[in-house]
């Protein structure tokens, strides 16, 4: 009887090596980011292309730094709408 194919000299069913999945090199998602003319707010939606250049475990890091941001300028837009003590007028004259 000859060698018989897929067996090893042991007589063991040979095994092929596993191909290697090696993770995929950052790329753009091609998301657009459309400016708000709120410069703040335009600037920390720019900082998410910083994401683009990140392996997924580095994503998280700019997700909450924008999220952050952006909390804080909602935060500020609300203190800003709040009023004021209501100035009283004497109106003796």
């Amino acid at each position: 009887m000859g060698d018989v194919v897929g067996v090893d000299g042991e007589g063991s069913p040979a095994h092929a090596p596993e191909p290697r999945h090696e993770p995929a090199e950052p790329a753009p998602l091609g998301v657009v980011r459309t400016p708000t003319g709120h410069a703040a707010v335009d600037a920390l939606l720019e900082r998410l292309a910083d994401a683009d250049h990140l392996p997924a475990d580095g994503h998280l890091e700019v997700y909450e730094d924008v999220h952050r941001g952006l909390r804080d300028e909602l935060t500020s837009l609300d203190a800003a709408a709040r009023p004021g003590p209501t100035p009283t007028h004497d109106h003796r004259s």
